[in-house]
């Protein structure tokens, strides 16, 4: 089992993977891209990545909701083009990794896609019936009472006739009001 320093604010409970991989930097040198290790973390909303996993600051980290997890063999040219993934999110970076095998590139991939799907399914759906229930009242023009959506609570104003105040509570030394 690998040792893990808590990171401030990760719960391990909510840690779904963790290791090292090597991620592409986002400048290109004159040699061509460059590839470095870094300690990453998958909670279950977020993606971190650190210089090592003694590090207590993360060097970035991304929502990875919207992002989609894929192998991408094309990101390398020499024997570990097979380990390569992306992880791509329209109008946002993509970000590029090599996993020490292709077994843990693919286990990356779909831990990502699984915690994806799961997101995704966090959304709950509604019916459109009742979403125009909600509004019809707010919004119609035969409300006898518009200013009643506007209305907010508060004790020193004078009572309106008819309104029954049995429900408010008689704070320690107020009166009652006569009914």
């Amino acid at each position: 089992l690998e040792e893990f320093a808590l990171k401030p604010g990760q719960d391990p409970g909510n840690i779904l993977k963790q290791g090292y991989l090597e991620k592409r930097s986002r400048e290109h040198s004159f040699f061509g891209s460059e590839w470095q290790k870094r300690w990453c973390v998958l909670n279950r909303r977020t993606f971190y990545y650190y210089a090592n996993e003694k590090s207590k600051q993360p060097k970035g980290n991304f929502s990875i909701e919207h992002y989609s997890a894929r192998l991408a063999f094309h990101l390398r040219k020499d024997s570990r083009k097979r380990c390569c993934f992306e992880l791509i999110c329209p109008g946002k970076r993509t970000y590029e990794f090599t996993a020490p095998s292709p077994a843990e590139a693919e286990d990356w991939v779909d831990q990502i896609q699984f915690l994806l799907k799961d997101l995704s399914s966090l959304t709950i759906p509604y019916d459109e019936e009742d979403d125009e229930e909600l509004y019809n009242d707010v919004d119609s023009s035969d409300s006898v009472n518009t200013t009643s959506h506007n209305t907010t609570l508060n004790q020193d104003e004078p009572n309106v006739e008819g309104e029954d105040n049995d429900i408010y509570e008689v704070l320690p030394g107020e009166k009652p009001k006569p009914k």
